[in-house]
């Protein structure tokens, strides 16, 4: 392939992906504000006019405002690829490392890495402090603000850039196979994240303290045994120092494995709702979603990196997004980050394949805890996260098949629903034999 060729591809795929955003977007939109003026009909008696309304205009400032991110983004790239950022970005450390060694390859991804984040800063902040505080659900002062960008940008230096460290130097020396032995560091790696970030890396960010309602515990841990799940506890976290959005999680692997609730959720739901919302997550490890999704992602990873083993050495990968490789030296972090850069643009409309998948889980999720637990408090805990949450209840079909990875509610609650009719109708058949 020709540079050209590559430049001309690149651009009608980022044409392609802009028209296709600006599209679902705009009929998003549309979609929303027509049913803004009044509550779905299975909704009526379970969500105010008010809240509905403020769950259509929340979805409609926060499409906006992803558009103005999206062309920003797009220009973003625009500019580090045909117009030259990075070739300048490559010179400049050129310039100060005096050769094309390690320092300088690590010092360009570093450096395009605070380039990147700079541009982000007033987006996170405007997200933060104006969207989010202006329906308000931001509890997060500017000192956590700052402090958790700068927490995460040592972090960030601390485990990244000796992983880094390590893919450039199997790129540079493992032979034609760098990339399946990169592959095989990189599971390695997320696989120990899963098992330090419950104890180490997430409560550098949160206070997380065991469970201390009894009542509750005690019902939990019915649930647990009843499933059959192990846990090596079950904890709050102080989610309400940054936001009023509720939800509840576990983490970890093996024994290590924990439940994390939410402050914030435990403040609005009822116990019996809280168990429904607990079995909802335990569903996904019961039935290996997780699993499931850790295998699809590390063979999509397998599938990309030997892409990327296969484009670091053609000369048209570089030149064709405005770079111009390095004669005597290596280009590996340059084929990292133009990598990085352009594989969101070619693989965005296989978006829905992973949307219609997590979906699915959703549905089987929900399922396993109407198996589990009383299907109609799962109901009410989702009209009151839905509530809580300003989601919208009416969103455009085609837009969330595209990008959301939960069904809309109305779908979901149907589903419940038609389990709760079909659990009345087995006790019924089995009352009715009984008494014969």
């Amino acid at each position: 392939m020709s540079s050209l060729s590559f430049s001309v591809l690149f651009v009608v795929f980022l044409a392609i992906s802009l028209g296709v955003r600006f599209w679902l977007a705009s009929r998003h939109i549309r979609h929303v504000i027509a049913h803004r003026a009044a509550v779905p009909p299975e909704f009526a008696e379970k969500i105010p006019l008010s809240a509905h309304q403020k769950a259509a205009d929340y979805t409609v400032a926060r499409t906006k405002f992803g558009l103005v991110t999206l062309i920003i983004n797009a220009a973003v790239l625009i500019g580090f690829t045909l117009l030259g950022g990075l070739q300048w970005l490559s010179s400049l450390l050129l310039g100060w490392t005096g050769e094309p060694g390690m320092v300088y390859q690590i010092a360009l991804v570093a450096g395009f890495g605070l380039i990147s984040g700079a541009v982000d800063l007033p987006f996170d902040y405007y997200r933060q402090f104006k969207l989010e505080a202006g329906f308000g659900f931001n509890k997060m002062t500017r000192g956590l603000f700052f402090s958790d960008m700068i927490k995460q940008t040592l972090l960030g230096a601390v485990i990244g850039l000796p992983l880094l460290w390590v893919v450039l130097v199997l790129m540079e020396k493992a032979g034609a196979l760098w990339w399946f032995y990169t592959w095989i560091v990189l599971c390695a790696f997320q696989l120990l994240m899963l098992v330090i970030y419950p104890s180490f890396i997430a409560p550098l960010f949160n206070k997380f303290t065991a469970l201390e309602d009894d009542s509750l515990r005690s019902r939990i841990e019915g649930l647990m045994q009843r499933v059959g799940f192990a846990s090596k506890g079950l904890f709050v976290m102080d989610g309400s120092k940054r936001s009023a959005h509720g939800n509840a999680y576990f983490s970890g692997f093996g024994s290590g494995k924990r439940i994390v609730f939410f402050d914030t959720l435990l403040a609005r739901l009822a116990p019996h709702e809280i168990e429904a919302v607990l079995a909802h997550e335990l569903g996904h490890f019961k039935l290996k979603h997780i699993v499931k999704r850790v295998v699809v992602m590390f063979g999509l990873s397998l599938a990309f990196l030997a892409l990327l083993g296969y484009l670091k050495g053609q000369a048209w990968f570089y030149t064709g997004l405005g770079v111009e490789p390095l004669l005597l030296g290596s280009n590996d972090a340059m084929a990292l980050i133009l990598f990085m850069l352009v594989l969101p643009i070619f693989t965005f409309l296989f978006s829905p394949l992973s949307s219609l998948s997590s979906r699915k889980h959703e549905f089987e999720a929900d399922a396993f805890a109407a198996q589990h637990t009383d299907a109609q408090d799962l109901v009410s805990a989702l009209v009151k996260l839905y509530e809580d949450n300003a989601s919208t209840l009416t969103p455009d079909p085609l837009h969330s098949a595209f990008y959301d990875s939960h069904p809309p509610a109305s779908l979901r609650i149907q589903h419940l629903h038609a389990a709760i009719a079909a659990h009345r109708a087995t006790s019924g058949t089995a009352a009715a034999a009984g008494s014969h």
